[in-house]
């Protein structure tokens, strides 16, 4: 199984959580051939601002459904959110053929709103 959707009460959201680094590189690499938004969520079961955010990004995820979205546990894989730069949860990092295209730092609904919608077409 490549990654786990979240139950979202009525309606399932579309949020993919890995919990392994093969899986997340072999996910990755199959999403840098297409055109899609990726939104990845880093955050961490201790975080209270994580658990804020959370409703809102399953939210945002059964909405934009031409973006994917992504949860990356910090403790459970290190080395990803090292690789990003993570230093603060949650950081959303929004992805496009690979490459990095914006990020939020902070439990900012909005603000992450504003760039999933900049960026997904």
């Amino acid at each position: 199984m490549e990654g786990k959707l979240y139950d979202n009460g009525s309606k399932t959201s579309h949020v993919l959580a890995f919990h392994s680094k093969v899986q997340w590189k072999s996910h990755f690499e199959a999403s840098k051939q297409t055109d899609k938004l990726l939104v990845i969520d880093f955050t961490a079961t201790w975080c209270g601002p994580c658990r804020f955010i959370e409703p809102a990004f399953k939210e945002f995820s059964a909405k934009y459904t031409d973006v994917e979205f992504v949860k990356i546990d910090v403790d459970e894989l290190e080395s990803v959110a090292r690789e990003y730069a993570v230093d603060a949860m949650p950081t959303f990092i929004l992805i496009k053929n690979g490459n990095a295209v914006d990020k939020v730092v902070g439990a900012t609904k909005e603000e992450l709103r504003r760039k999933i919608e900049k960026h997904r077409t």
